[in-house]
């Protein structure tokens, strides 16, 4: 049994409280005891130094650690150089402080959540009102609202006059809740359903009345989603994951070849250990992309960029490229699929049809006087700044007189209000009393239709409250009464035998744009749900109307939700595209399942309700103008036009990220596998080093660095959109990745090899050095030029080849270092670099296109087989 379902009295005696008296100063000492302070307990931060541990022990920086420790003892105990361990310390801390830089803005969830704790709460004390800080409340304790509070804890209600409370920030529910004193018969399925209950941070909107506090601190609904926060982590990104995997692959080779080389030169070759050290090293250099964390990070920088100018703000880098591999968008319903705006669409007067709103033009003579009633027995207006005030279905009628010029202030100059009867839960009705022009009087009536006391019920009227309804409509009656003099007897007697004016349907209308978006993310092999807190038939009505909800597509409440264990949710999860009347632990299990299942899911939301799902979904999206600051600090995404069509474009942008990422994969390990291929080839032939690691370095850092840090300003490929989502369980060697990969290692370690040969036992005596230079400049300029084949997957042109103006400035400057080392006196000397003959230079030359010219090659049959493969495609379709 909960507190809904027990009496006021029931609970205060529980709490030994007199609800005239409140508690004893001794009392409130020994609950304090119990409960604690009146606060959000936040996760203890991470520190900084753990961070950086976390940064350092990723698989890469490891390597780099180790390559960097043997270079030092080197440069300590022998002539070797400081060169490698300056230049491979710099790459390690610019690694991670860019990380951390990027990690600056910390979790502010839990600190949001305590900014919604008001500072000072009115309260029954020893029978004397007493004004304190909130943090002081404890259960037991009785509270006065009055409208514009905050409600400080959670309780049961004790009085209520007209009281309303926005509860949007746990239910999601554009409307305010009317709530009541008396016990439910039943437990209520969810928050919104708790009519008489209140809950911390939630306001009240008009009205008054008083509670007992039943939770306070952690244990109040906001502090279960506090502890939500706390418990719910983040998980890897698909990315973060592949790069993983990556590193580790490279790693084991480069053991394994660092194991072989070692003993070759050790036992076979008789080395001194210094110079194993020496080629391991080289080895370890080789096998690292180093500038690849560097690379992808920029490639994410730039992503965050075009984002925001598709006005989505990217809070967590990571996010950028998982966006673009989301096969599920979970999406809140009120303000990001719909307008969170109550509307009146539909209108009927009796013996007349059906109107919709946006059909109407010109009012009629009957209209005019309905619209005149309703603007009359209507309390909301929105003043001349823009401003609104009152009850989301009164501002709804507001926005129709609107529509036609019309304003409740002009209708009151002619029919003055000279008395009211405010609307309550208990009997769903408000009436207003007014004089007419003629000096006949006049009580309106709006409300349930149910509850209108009808002096006859037109025929038509529960036909057209069921269609209706049907369409999930809120609907609202207006009925009218005259009086010849003004009516002196009691509400109840003046509010009978009324005439109906007509009915209104209400609903929060789906966002125009919202459609076409959905539709977009079909086509692009993502499945959109709908997860919220208002009831089924209106979300299922919604989702309908815009596509989420088709043919075989199931709904599902909360209660049922919570019916089903975690396996049945798991696997019956993809036959369910609408989740009504959801708790924010049913919002986490649906995202549990959905990831249990392989799929990668963005969320949606805007209240403190969505934000432990916010932070536990892959992509936490929150809501820029409606959004609480929890969800915003919760979320990975902010929306600055709470607009879900922005979620495609973020899509859209994510997967060109993604896919320029894995260009520039391509474009940095294919060369790595070559240099660890040659330095393997060329200690087994005894030759020694090709390449020292100064020279490897140059090249990963700066020859394959520079361009590498531009190949995320590619623009997307055309057919993006038209593409599925990249599954978790795909490798990242997919669609021919790895093939292209192999190709390329092979091709650079025949050329580069080849020419080291011409070079030193060909055109020299044997001098190492030509050969060296001729080696180093075959893969650090081919490499560099590699760039234009790999980043468009298209043939080369002169278009593709110009509308990367940054990265043709960075291949420029990335040849002109490589040059420079070649031909300046001392940067030959620093890099082991020698003049090269003429003959050299004919041989050097054109080695260098070499991979450029092979790669053009297979693009060009793999194009054509694309094209014959779409044309059977086509033609069998025509079949």
């Amino acid at each position: 049994m909960t507190h809904a379902t027990r009496s006021g009295s029931d609970i205060c005696r529980e709490y030994q409280v007199d609800p005239q008296q409140g508690l004893s100063e001794a009392q409130v000492d020994k609950q304090r005891t119990i409960a604690g302070t009146n606060e959000l307990a936040a996760a203890p931060p991470i520190p900084l130094w753990r961070k950086v541990i976390q940064q350092l022990t990723d698989i890469t920086s490891i390597i780099l650690l180790i390559a960097t420790g043997i270079a030092a003892y080197l440069a300590i105990t022998s002539d070797s150089s400081w060169l490698k361990v300056i230049v491979i310390g710099a790459i390690i801390v610019l690694n991670v402080v860019i990380t951390l830089f990027q990690e600056h803005h910390a979790e502010k969830a839990l600190a949001a959540l305590q900014d919604l704790h008001v500072p000072t709460v009115t309260v029954l004390r020893e029978g004397t009102k007493t004004t304190l800080p909130a943090p002081e409340l404890v259960p037991g304790d009785i509270v006065l609202l009055t409208a514009g509070n905050s409600v400080p804890a959670d309780g049961r209600l004790l009085t209520a006059q007209n009281l309303t409370i926005d509860e949007a920030i746990l239910t999601g529910e554009s409307e305010a809740i009317s709530k009541q004193t008396e016990t439910l018969a039943a437990d209520p399925d969810s928050i919104g359903d708790s009519f008489n209950l209140v809950f911390s941070g939630t306001a009240v909107t008009q009205g008054n009345g008083s509670f007992v506090v039943t939770a306070t601190g952690m244990h109040t609904e906001l502090g279960k989603i506090a502890t939500l926060l706390n418990k719910t982590k983040k998980q890897k990104t698909l990315l973060q994951q592949r790069l993983s995997q990556l590193a580790l692959r490279l790693t084991t080779i480069a053991l394994i070849a660092g194991v072989l080389i070692f003993l070759l030169n050790f036992f076979l070759y008789q080395d001194n250990m210094a110079d194993s050290l020496l080629i391991g090293i080289s080895l370890a250099v080789a096998a690292v992309p180093e500038t690849l964390p560097v690379i992808v990070t920029l490639s994410l920088t730039h992503g965050v960029r075009k984002m925001a100018q598709r006005r989505a703000i990217i809070r967590r880098m990571t996010a950028v490229e998982t966006i673009g591999n989301v096969n599920v968008i979970a999406s809140d319903k009120t303000g990001t699929l719909t307008q969170n705006k109550m509307t009146i669409t539909r209108f009927w007067q009796p013996e007349q049809p059906v109107q919709k709103i946006d059909d109407l033009n010109e009012l009629t003579p009957e209209q005019q006087q309905a619209f005149t009633y309703m603007g009359l027995a209507t309390n909301a207006e929105v003043t001349d700044d823009g401003e609104s005030h009152g009850d989301a279905t009164e501002l709804a009628i507001v926005h129709l007189l609107e529509k036609f010029n019309l304003h409740r202030r002009d209708f009151e100059k002619d029919y003055p209000r000279l008395d009211e009867d405010p609307f309550d839960s208990t009997k769903k009705t408000m009436a207003t009393l007014h004089e007419m022009p003629d000096g006949h009087y006049v009580v309106i009536v709006k409300g349930a239709i149910d509850r209108l006391q009808l002096a006859q019920q037109p025929k038509e009227m529960m036909q057209v409250h069921d269609d209706f309804a049907a369409n999930a409509l809120r609907i609202l009656g207006i009925a009218y009464r005259e009086f010849p003099t003004k009516p002196t007897a009691d509400w109840v007697e003046i509010e009978q035998e009324l005439t109906l004016v007509g009915l209104i349907g209400l609903i929060d209308p789906p966002r125009p744009e919202v459609p076409a978006a959905i539709a977009k993310a079909h086509a692009a092999g993502i499945k959109p749900v709908m997860i919220t807190g208002d009831h089924l038939a209106t979300a299922k009505a919604i989702a309908s109307d815009i596509g989420i909800l088709q043919a075989g597509d199931q709904a599902i409440s909360g209660a049922e939700l919570r019916q089903l264990s975690d396996r049945e949710l798991k696997d019956n999860i993809a036959d369910y595209s609408v989740f009504a009347r959801v708790s924010p632990e049913d919002k986490l299990r649906i995202i549990t399942a959905w990831q249990a299942n392989g799929a990668t899911i963005a969320m949606t939301g805007d209240g403190v309700n969505d934000a432990p799902a916010l932070k536990a979904a892959d992509v936490g999206i929150a809501m820029g103008i409606t959004g609480t600051d929890v969800s915003k600090n919760a979320a990975d995404m902010i929306l600055t036009d709470d607009n879900f069509a922005t979620i495609l474009d973020a899509v859209e942008e994510g997967r060109t990220v993604y896919h320029n990422i894995l260009k520039a994969i391509e474009f940095l390990v294919g060369v790595n596998f070559a240099q660890i291929f040659l330095m393997l080839i060329s200690v087994s032939l005894g030759w020694g080093t090709i390449l020292i690691a100064e020279q490897l370095l140059l090249i990963n850092v700066l020859a394959d660095g520079l361009p590498g840090f531009y190949i995320g300003y590619e623009p997307g490929d055309r057919d993006n959109m038209q593409q599925p989502p990249v599954s978790k369980n795909r490798s990242l060697f997919a669609d021919g990745l790895g093939w292209r990969l192999g190709l390329r290692a092979l091709v650079f370690t025949l050329l580069v090899g080849g020419v080291y040969y011409l070079g030193r036992f060909s055109l020299t005596g044997g001098s190492q050095e030509q050969g060296m230079t001729m080696a180093f400049l075959v893969l650090a300029l081919g490499s560099v030029i590699d760039v234009y084949p790999i980043k468009t997957h298209q043939m080369l042109s002169w278009r593709t080849l110009k509308h990367n103006r940054p990265l043709n400035i960075s291949v420029t400057i990335a040849i002109s270092l490589v040059l420079a080392t070649a031909f300046v006196p001392w940067l030959q000397q620093a890099f082991a670099l020698t003049n090269l003959s003429t003959s050299a230079w004919w041989i050097t030359v054109p080695a260098i296109f070499g991979s450029v010219i092979c790669l053009e090659i297979t693009k060009y049959f793999r194009l054509k087989r694309k094209q014959r493969t779409a044309q059977s495609s086509a033609d069998y379709d025509l079949d």
